[in-house]
Parts: C-alpha cells; structure tokens; sequence
C-alpha cells in the first residue's frame, strides 16, 4: 500500500487537491497551479489508442508446466523436461468488438499468450478457432473493414460483412465455426484456444517438424444461444472478464491441457491439404494431438490498463527451437502486430513490466524513444564493440526452409483436397441435427438482413458447395424471413 502525502509527478508535496488556485476568491483560475495542469494534461493523455481488432479483452497470469518429453522435436529450453514451470500471461479478446463493446456477442475470441522463458518471450497469438476466414494477410485489412464500422452510416453492415465473405469462400469454413454453437462461448474458461498458425519446431540435432497448437479446456466447452447472449450482453457487458476474475479470486482455477499435432516436414509437399493454409485444419487423424502439458491461469492483473491494454504479443517474439512457417497469413502478421504496438503502446512498449522477459533481460543496443528510461546507463550502443557489450551468438533460433522458382504474386501450391469447403461440408456434417439447427438459424438470422438478393443468394451458395443439404436448408430458411 502506497502512504505519505500526496505529490505531483515530479515528486513535490501537493497542499490541496480539492481547490484550484484562483486570482483572489471567485475569480479566474491561475496557470500557475501546476498541479492542476498537470492533473488535467494527464487525464488527456490516460488512453491509448485501442487495438484496431482484439480490442475488447481481459487477462491473467498463470504457469505453464510440462508433462510429456518432446525434446526429440525441439530444443526450446522451456520445454525440455517434464515437470518443469514457465510464467505465462495470457489475454482473452473479441475481435470486432470496440474497447466498450459486450463480451458476450457472436464474435472469434483472442487467445494470446506469453510465455515468460529463460530464453526471452514466446508469444503464441491465436484463436478460439483453429481456422479462420482468409489466408492472405493482403486481404486483413479489407476482412476487418467489413467487421467495422461502416464510413457512411457509422454502424457495422451486413451488406458489407455478407458481400466480403461471398466473394471470399475460403471464408466458408469459419463462418461455419462462427454460427454454430462455439461462436459464442459461455465464459472465456469454457472454451478452447488454438494457435491456429502452423509453426516449426526444431530439435537439438537441426531436424525439423511443422506443429500446430490446441489448448483444451479443462472445465468443458459451454457456449450461449443466440438469445441467452443478447440477454446477458445487455445485462452485463462485462460478463466474460467478470467471470475470469471472479473465479481466480474464489481459487477456481481455470486451465487448460496443452496438445501438439507434430508433422514431419517432408510430410507437407503431399499432404491432402495445404498444411499452411490457415482456412484448413490437419484431420486428427492423419496428425492425432498429442498432450504436452497443463496451463493454469493463477493470478489476477492489478491494474488493468497497466497489464491488459499495454499488453502486447507479437508472433514474431520466438525463442531457439520454434519459428515461423509459409503460412501467408503467419507471415503478414510477423510484421503487423509488432508494428501496430510500436504505433499504439509506443517504441518501448517491449519494456514496459507486463511485456519484458520476467526469467532473463533483454540485451540490445535500441536506445532512446518515447518511454525510454535510461535502462543501459552509458554502455555502448552498437555492435561490433570491444567493450564487452553483447553479441551475437552465429546460431539460428530455427531451421532454414528450402525454396525454389521466381518472385511473384503467387497463388498457393495444388494439394489433393484443397479446395475452400470440403473442410467446411465436414465441419456441418459432424453437427448433430439439433446443432445444424441452430447453425441455420443463426446463418439465416444475419443473412436476410442484406438489402440485396445476390449478396444473400451469393452468400448461401458457398454453403451450398460445402454441402447441398446444407445451402438448402439455409436457403429456405433465409426465404422465410426475407418473404
């Protein structure tokens, strides 16, 4: 607990924190009352610019611990034997949603977690999905305009929501996800999280495998209907991030186990699917997960700005043993993330308590910037120097991948099963009949809101290729409401 006399910034003693100073009783407020200015200059300046998507979120700190040996597939150290604990802080988010908007919408949550290793941060940045809806990082931005708010009316469009994802089928197998039952959780401990991305690991040896990550909950997948969401949303917009501290508070502590498909890399050239493609999953089995530890989440943030709005993850914080594959959209996000806290949080943002390594130190010669706190004294800043400063260590962090052909604008390599809806027509297909029910009404709901018949007839045919009972029954239900 903080005591003593109240002071400004600067650390002077403030004698009055009810009144501003004034040019004699009653009149006009004097420039000079520093703690006024300051106070008020401050209070200008307390929110950062939101995250542009993932803005709406909530966070917790916990352990990751280790339960089955997989060093035969990497060398990353916080991995390495069984038993053994890792600091973590993970956030949850919406995507869409602003930084007041309501938790409990219709929406793919964030599942972003760091990973506080002996080596520097791993930042493992998925979803609640193990899809998503494009494979391009190219078309990001123009998906996320059509979940915003639209420039003319001000209000998110079905028009422009409904357009996008027809004339984008890759999209049909997570719009699957998102209307059926997980696309809205019950609680962000009720659901899964995925790294969705596939990643290399590397071992000891040099040898190198593609893996994906699944993070299943422990306490049982528990969604909302449509109805009990807009119920609770408008009851209690903050209902998933209550319910996450409440139940650490209570000592119910939420965890998940921690599973990898493991591919070995000469597996992917002839893979069915395109093994980087972020729209498809690796069938469980032809690549059955495999359990590799537990994580629980233990700790409640004490300042929320502080630890979940500067908060930042970025796929491209690796530590030796994992690093990046082809995946196009894995790709464009090892830049944009990076950039967009450099732009929101700051250059030193990396520095700030919630983002800095907790198990080492960062080492660099980045100097000076917004935020910078003198941290390196007059060390020299440049390498090489002959003044002991820190080097290089000549190994990489992860395995060369082999490439071939010219630049360009290239379309993905033709695997077996690549088109965009097997994989979705399977996802319906799994559904029991009461679950394809709600998928439909939820599809048809948002659908016959469109003002215009070929975005709507557009939209239902992708379902239709997927799976014909599929587009048929939607069709007819979207009729109905249209009339």
């Amino acid at each position: 607990m903080v005591t003593g006399p109240l002071t400004t910034e600067a650390g002077a003693p403030v004698a009055d924190n009810q009144q501003s100073q004034t040019a004699g009783v009653g009149g006009p407020v004097l420039i000079q009352d520093q703690h006024l200015i300051e106070k008020l200059a401050h209070f200008n300046r307390e929110r950062i610019p939101e995250r542009v998507v993932h803005a709406r979120g909530a966070g917790a700190y916990g352990t990751f611990t280790v339960t089955a040996d997989v060093t035969p597939y990497t060398r990353a150290r916080f991995l390495s034997e069984i038993g053994k604990e890792t600091e973590v802080f993970l956030r949850f988010s919406t995507v869409a949603g602003n930084l007041g908007a309501a938790d409990a919408v219709r929406d793919p949550r964030g599942f972003a977690l760091k990973f506080y290793t002996e080596d520097g941060n791993y930042d493992l940045v998925g979803n609640n999905t193990p899809v998503f809806f494009i494979k391009d990082a190219i078309k990001f931005p123009d998906f996320i305009h059509t979940q915003k708010r639209d420039p003319y009316t001000g209000s998110q469009e079905p028009d422009n929501v409904w357009d996008f994802w027809g004339l984008s089928p890759e999209s049909t197998h997570q719009v699957t996800w998102l209307f059926g039952d997980r696309g809205i959780p019950a609680s962000y401990r009720h659901m899964n999280g995925y790294g969705s991305h596939t990643f290399q690991w590397t071992n000891e040896a040099g040898e190198a495998f593609w893996v994906k990550y699944h993070f299943k909950t422990d306490q049982g997948i528990r969604n909302l209907t449509a109805e009990e969401a807009a119920e609770l949303a408008g009851r209690d917009p903050d209902s998933h991030q209550r319910d996450l501290r409440t139940a650490i508070e209570r000592g119910e502590y939420p965890s998940w186990t921690v599973q990898v498909q493991i591919m070995p890399v000469a597996d992917a050239a002839t893979y069915r699917f395109n093994p980087f493609d972020l729209t498809k999953v690796w069938p469980h089995a032809d690549y059955p997960p495999i359990e590799i530890g537990r994580l629980e989440l233990n700790r409640n943030p004490q300042n929320v700005f502080a630890e979940v709005e500067q908060s930042i993850f970025s796929p491209h914080h690796f530590v030796p043993g994992i690093g990046p594959s082809p995946d196009k959209m894995l790709q464009g996000r090892l830049f944009a993330y990076g950039d967009a806290h450099r732009y929101r949080v700051g250059i030193n943002a990396d520095h700030l308590p919630v983002n800095r390594p907790h198990a080492t130190e960062a080492r660099t010669h980045s100097r000076d910037g917004l935020g910078y706190d003198g941290r390196h004294g007059g060390t020299k800043n440049y390498e090489p120097n002959s003044f002991g400063g820190p080097s290089q260590t000549d190994r990489p962090l992860w395995s060369p991948v082999a490439l071939t052909g010219v630049t360009g604008d290239h379309v993905a390599p033709s695997h077996a099963e690549d088109d965009d809806f097997v994989q979705a027509g399977n996802l319906y297909r799994l559904m029991s009949a009461d679950e394809q029910e709600r998928l439909i009404a939820n599809l048809a709901g948002a659908i016959s809101q469109v003002s215009r018949d070929d975005i709507a007839e557009r939209a239902i045919e992708n379902f239709r290729k997927a799976d014909e009972d599929y587009g048929k029954r939607l069709a007819a239900a979207v009729q109905a409401l249209r009339g």
